[in-house]
């Protein structure tokens, strides 16, 4: 199973392997004390596509399709993040964007969930 949590959202007890999955350091949070096990930023949007996209609801189809296209050159990356969900059972997706429903997290669940 794949969750999607913002970052700044306490730990929860079904929380088992949390990967942050943001290219920039989240704001506020201590590098001493990250509130998850590993931070993936290849996996995050370019820069680029980061900054056209700015959380616009308007773009979110188009970035869904761009960050996907992204994503196929990182296969490595993401048969990992399958399979830290197969090891784990539980996959936590954490981002920092205050959209909780228009983010890159979302969309890569949805990429992950259908790799199957």
């Amino acid at each position: 199973m794949i969750q999607v949590k913002r970052v700044y959202n306490q730990r929860g007890a079904d929380e088992i392997r949390n990967i942050l999955v943001d290219r920039l350091w989240p704001r506020g949070i201590s590098k001493e004390k990250p509130r998850w096990d590993e931070w993936m930023k290849d996996v995050s949007p370019s820069d680029e596509l980061r900054k056209w996209f700015k959380h616009e609801p308007e773009k979110w189809n188009e970035f869904r399709k761009r960050y996907k296209n992204e994503l196929t050159s990182k296969k490595e990356d993401m048969i990992r993040l399958k399979g830290i969900e197969k090891e784990y059972g539980t996959l936590t997706l954490l981002y920092s964007a205050k959209n909780e429903e228009l983010n890159n997290a979302v969309a890569l669940k949805e990429i992950l969930d259908r790799m199957g």
